[in-house]
């Protein structure tokens, strides 16, 4: 999210078009949310520093900035708790020599929101009254615009953070911790060490290409040779038609993700992609080895709940300690089957893990609560998504991960992903968790089983024998 101009497509650099808002923050906030959308409404170009991230003196620098060489005028919202902030005096400053370089002694139009001390600089200026009624000041403020001829854009256009600002406001912060799930998983073991392999003659290099891309056994082709973590009786099979093999080098992991290698030469960055792509793919051929419905996405290969593993409208059970709990993996909606699946990225910082995505596939619903053939049209895969999955609520979604991984590690407290017959990646099987200093009180929770029970849902939950048990 940016500093609200709407100004970046409209607003041009050497053009007084701005209607700055000068304010406190929190103090100011609900009354600037109300009236800069109703500004905007009318055709005028608003900036505020609600909406703006920049930090420092960066962000102090776009704000003066803006209201020395774009505002035609500043709005400044009146009460002592805001006068007495020491930001909202600088930008009284910056004004006031704003008004002598335009010679308009109306530049700054002040915004009565409570009775407030007259403060040096604006002690003279006639107030527009929002005391009492922010409807009367608006209409008041805007016969001043008009009489001042203040300029309007003849295409209003309302930016929409201010509704999604206001919204994050509404959320209530309790001042307690709150432990929070992330969707990473952290990396418990991995080989201690990774093999270079290169043939001792001459070699078929399209053909060693191929044969790596399609070996079970993850392999990633570097100059005359391949990085594995396959034994070399396991090369020797896989590449038997290619050209015989021979252990050039091995590389501690750790050492050869953070510093690549010198025998065969590669640096870190390189050296890094290919254990990234290793480690891809065995999370995909581990997938693959489960069972599970893979479908690829523009840039990722998830891997879906299917028949194999639940039928529609099945509750999975998952939770180790204290109550159990149960989630819906597959179900039917709206007249299509929805399957939730996941993507898995490895990444290296701060440690090593694989980063979830959670990843809803639609199909058509067939004969006998099946499903059909996925819909291959990504706009309407886009639009069931918003519309299905729009009152799944964190703790639904919370539970869809939980049980997703119950399923890949069984009643193991890790899941192992082959990387040979020899070595794995062993992963957590609980996602990370972490502290929050705070609590969000989000309205309308769900409790686990008050999930599925809506209309769309063609009748398939059964709420009788799924309710939480105790482990």
């Amino acid at each position: 999210m940016s500093t609200s101009h709407n100004a970046d497509e409209s607003a041009n650099p050497k053009t007084r078009n701005l209607v700055f808002i000068s304010k406190a923050t929190p103090e100011d906030d609900d009354f600037v949310l109300w009236l800069a959308p109703r500004l905007e409404a009318a055709g005028y170009i608003v900036f505020a520093d609600i909406l703006s991230l920049e930090a420092g003196d960066r962000w102090r620098r776009e704000i003066t900035g803006t209201l020395q060489s774009q505002a035609v005028k500043m709005l400044l919202c009146c009460r002592d708790a805001t006068l007495d902030k020491p930001g909202v005096q600088e930008e009284i400053g910056i004004a006031s020599d704003v008004a002598k370089e335009l010679k308009d002694k109306r530049f700054v139009i002040p915004l009565r929101l409570e009775v407030f001390k007259k403060l040096f600089g604006i002690g003279e200026l006639q107030w527009v009254d929002f005391l009492g009624s922010w409807a009367r000041g608006l209409h008041d403020l805007l016969d001043t615009f008009e009489k001042q001829n203040v300029p309007r854009t003849p295409t209003p256009a309302i930016n929409p953070n201010w509704e999604n600002y206001r919204r994050r406001l509404a959320i209530k912060v309790e001042k307690k911790p709150e432990v929070l799930t992330s969707n990473w998983l952290r990396v418990a073991s991995l080989p201690e060490t990774v093999r270079y392999y290169s043939p001792p003659g001459p070699i078929n290099l399209e053909l060693m290409e191929q044969t790596c891309r399609e070996s079970t056994l993850p392999a990633e082709v570097y100059q005359r040779g391949f990085f594995s973590f396959a034994s070399s009786e396991e090369v020797a099979r896989d590449f038997a038609e290619v050209a015989p093999f021979e252990i050039h080098s091995e590389h501690r992991l750790l050492d050869f993700i953070d510093c690549g290698g010198q025998s065969p030469d590669i640096e870190p960055r390189e050296a890094k992609n290919l254990v990234f792509s290793m480690f891809r793919r065995a999370w995909e051929n581990f997938c693959r080895s489960k069972g599970l419905y893979e479908y690829l996405f523009a840039t990722q290969t998830a891997f879906h709940i299917g028949d194999a593993q639940t039928p529609l409208g099945k509750k999975i059970s998952w939770g180790r300690q204290g109550k159990r709990r149960s989630s819906m993996l597959r179900n039917a909606a709206g007249g299509r089957v929805w399957q939730y699946g996941m993507s898995a990225t490895p990444a290296f910082w701060p440690y090593l893990h694989f980063k979830l995505k959670a990843r809803v596939l639609f199909a058509e619903l067939a004969a006998g609560n099946r499903a059909g053939s996925v819909i291959g049209d990504s706009a309407i895969q886009h639009r069931l998504r918003r519309t299905i999955c729009k009152g799944w609520r964190n703790n639904t979604w919370h539970g869809r991960l939980m049980a997703y991984l119950e399923l890949l590690s069984g009643e193991c407290s890790h899941i192992t992903v082959p990387l040979s017959a020899a070595c794995a990646i062993t992963l957590d099987s609980r996602p990370v968790a972490f502290t929050s200093p705070v609590t969000t009180v989000l309205p309308e929770r769900m409790e686990d089983d008050a999930e599925e029970t809506d209309d769309s849902t063609l009748g398939l939950f059964n709420s009788e024998g799924e309710t939480d048990g105790t482990a």
